[in-house]
């Protein structure tokens, strides 16, 4: 059974951790969500969920993929060393990364997207060029192993084509 790693923390985009984790259950796939700390992580519209690891306990050799939801949570979550570790592994190996909304925040703190091309919530587009990105204003784009997504409206989108690259 492939393992699906999401990454998130306080204020996430609930529907945006929400939607993946149960799709990707729905498929058999194992959904593990990281965050600083284990247990109890609210979001921004108050859903509350359980981080069943902490960042800190990650070992991305035991993942499959990664998944980075919005909301404000990737604006904390990447000045963590280990997310910055964590996000790099699967960079290097080539490991399916899905990111959303605000998620490419976290890959631009890593330093790992410079000659990519992605999208993202238009309120950090200047953020994904000045780090190197070709930004695309489009519902999912998929470059090599990353596939991206605008907001909550691209959700259908995103994960079909994160899916499809999982079965490839």
């Amino acid at each position: 059974m492939k393992r699906v790693l999401i990454i998130t923390g306080p204020f996430f985009e609930d529907i945006e951790v929400q939607y993946p984790y149960y799709r990707l259950k729905e498929d058999g796939y194992d959904v593990v969500i990281a965050a600083p700390e284990r247990g109890r992580l609210e979001g921004k519209h108050g859903y509350v969920i359980k981080a069943d690891i902490s960042f800190d306990e990650v070992n991305p050799e035991e993942y499959d993929a990664l998944v980075i939801p919005g909301g404000r949570a990737p604006e904390k979550v990447r000045l963590y060393d280990s997310v910055k570790s964590i996000v790099k592994h699967f960079f290097e190996k080539d490991k399916p990364v899905a990111t959303i909304c605000h998620g490419p925040q976290v890959l631009i703190s890593a330093g790992i997207i410079k000659g990519r091309k992605g999208t993202s919530y238009a309120g950090i587009r200047d953020d994904l060029i000045a780090s190197g990105v070709e930004y695309v204003d489009e519902p999912v784009v998929v470059d090599e192993n990353w596939v991206s997504s605008r907001h909550p409206g691209d959700l259908h989108v995103w994960m079909k084509k994160f899916i499809k690259l999982l079965e490839a």
